[in-house]
């Protein structure tokens, strides 16, 4: 059992290379191409960092971002419909290859704030040393993906189509104003993987940061301000309520990306007054399951679902969030799963070789605790040595067996290291909890018999968005559909699909006549059309 009480490091114990500066008090925010600054109430940001000062633990604040009004979320949206004018903006009738070349910008100046915002990860969300930094590059390379796949778009569109005597381009245009939001657990990666697709297809956008993981935004502002036409990207922040609400109700936001709880999403849509004219592209709640079979490699089933149930602390939609072993392997199973948790290294974000990190929501570690609580009040037992003990921000991953529909961690998705098991002897029992269940992102199937995994196959299709064979849930690769159903997703998202959901079709056409073709040529030819293009994108 790890001693918990020497986790937290004094000051001199931390490595010059990601201690931040002292004063990261953050007064500005983006609006309309300039660079403004806030004189009101500031939001401390305190990081899961306690920091030992003798006896004493003190938890470390980090920084502090503006607390924005509705004035300001006002002052953005209205930046943002102003550049897109109804379509006719600079941004939205630029070339494609125009917009590729500000997004490379962009790009460049990201780059040379790597280590800035890798250390802001770990220091903001706890994330650890190398899982930031493979955020930060993982995100530079869905960038760089997106370029391309915009290319290979542009490519295709850029012929003409002929059918039943008439011909047309058919290309895609952008919708609008966007309102761009990520989560605190991927607060770069999943943000940036809507945010980008939405500008680069033409679209405005409001971008409000995540609630936590806010500070690491700050060295890309300058980046946002001279990469993008005024008014492209307007970055605002503060607390919800008073500033995504009054935007939503004027009926001016053309697509909302938000990723998050489903109940936070269904608030914001009913707010806007025509939801039918609102794309949403949702990435909501998720109770991934895994399913060990009888013939399952268990070496291989106990590492796949450590990774998928305790990476980053158990705080990704895509974890496994309930595992449900099959009664003749479940002892063995079980005994393996809590061997490999004991192996995990607790510590600070940037030591070697760390697993588990402090959990960054104020909070997270008492509803854990009421979740394991309530588990063992209806029959369950915590099976690893020091599972669920508790120090300031930190929770020792629980791993809890048997669970059952009485519990609350049966159905809620607990989003940190709580790990329930269930046994069960019949596939039925699996395939019912999967077809009631309110979530529908993904599964893992762990076995041999080609025919089982087939009948579940066959089962789950139509009931989660993606089925893994002997591997955890993910969301990679990018170029892959990343979905769900029911109140887990609303959209699909891909390198790929992200470029379609941010934008619409739309096409010009005529009927084939000599006329109409030298009409058409002459505006090819003079370049008199933005839409109209042979242009062939290297």
């Amino acid at each position: 059992m790890t001693d918990l009480s020497t986790l937290f490091p004094e000051e001199q114990a931390i490595p010059a290379s990601v201690k931040l500066p002292a004063n990261n008090e953050q007064r500005e925010y983006l609006i309309d191409g300039k660079m403004l600054t806030w004189q009101g109430d500031m939001n401390p940001v305190v990081s899961p960092v306690f920091v030992r000062d003798g006896k004493e633990l003190k938890q470390k604040t980090i920084g502090s971002t503006p607390l924005l009004t509705s004035k300001e979320a006002m002052s953005a949206l209205d930046a943002a419909v102003k550049a897109y004018d109804q379509g006719h903006g600079v941004w939205p009738v630029m070339t494609v290859a125009e917009r590729i070349r500000h997004v490379e910008i962009f790009l460049g100046k990201m780059k040379e704030k790597r280590q800035e915002v890798v250390n802001l990860l770990m220091w903001e969300i706890g994330k650890t040393q190398k899982d930031s930094e493979k955020e930060f590059d993982r995100t530079c390379d869905y960038i760089v993906d997106t370029i391309n796949a915009l290319k290979e778009l542009d490519r295709r569109s850029s012929n003409f189509v002929q059918e039943q005597g008439i011909m047309g381009q058919i290309r895609r245009v952008p919708l609008g104003v966007a309102l761009c939001m990520g989560p605190y657990n991927y607060p770069l990666n999943e943000t940036f993987s809507t945010l980008f697709p939405a500008l680069i297809m033409g679209n405005t956008v409001v971008f409000k940061p995540a609630k936590y993981g806010v500070l690491l935004i700050r060295p890309l502002l300058e980046a946002f301000r001279t990469s993008f036409p005024p008014g492209v990207i307007n970055v605002i922040y503060g607390r919800g309520r008073d500033t995504v609400g009054v935007l939503m109700e004027t009926g001016k936001i053309d697509v909302f990306a938000f990723i998050g709880t489903n109940k936070g999403a269904n608030e914001l849509k009913k707010a806007h007054p025509k939801s039918h004219r609102l794309r949403a592209i949702l990435g909501l709640d998720a109770k991934n399951l895994a399913i060990i079979l009888p013939d399952a490699d268990l070496d291989n089933a106990v590492n796949e679902c450590i990774l998928g149930s305790l990476s980053f602390n158990g705080q990704r939609c895509t974890a496994i969030k309930i595992i449900f072993a099959h009664k003749s392997i479940q002892e063995q199973f079980i005994k393996k799963f809590c061997e490999a948790v004991a192996k995990l290294k607790p510590g600070m974000p940037w030591d070697a070789g760390v697993a588990l990190t402090p959990l960054p929501e104020p909070g997270k570690t008492e509803y854990l605790k009421g979740l394991v609580d309530d588990a063992v009040q209806h029959g369950a037992k915590v099976m690893n040595e020091g599972g669920g003990q508790i120090m300031n921000t930190f929770f020792s991953p629980a791993v809890l067996y048997p669970v059952n529909d009485k519990m609350r961690i049966y159905f809620e998705e607990q989003f940190g290291p709580v790990v329930p098991i269930r046994s069960y002897e019949n596939e039925e029992e699996v395939i019912e909890y999967v077809i009631n269940s309110n979530f529908g992102q993904q599964l893992s199937i762990f076995g041999k018999d080609s025919k089982d995994i087939a009948h579940l196959i066959d089962a789950f299709a139509n009931q989660v968005g993606r089925i893994n064979i002997n591997t955890q849930c993910q969301r990679g690769p990018d170029t892959f559909p990343f979905n769900g159903r029911k109140d887990s997703a609303e959209g699909t998202l891909s390198v790929t699909d992200a470029l379609r959901v941010f934008s619409i079709r739309s096409l010009v056409a005529t009927k084939i006549t000599d006329e109409n073709k030298k009409i058409i040529g002459n505006i090819i030819r003079n370049r008199e059309s933005a839409f109209l293009s042979t242009d062939y994108i290297f």
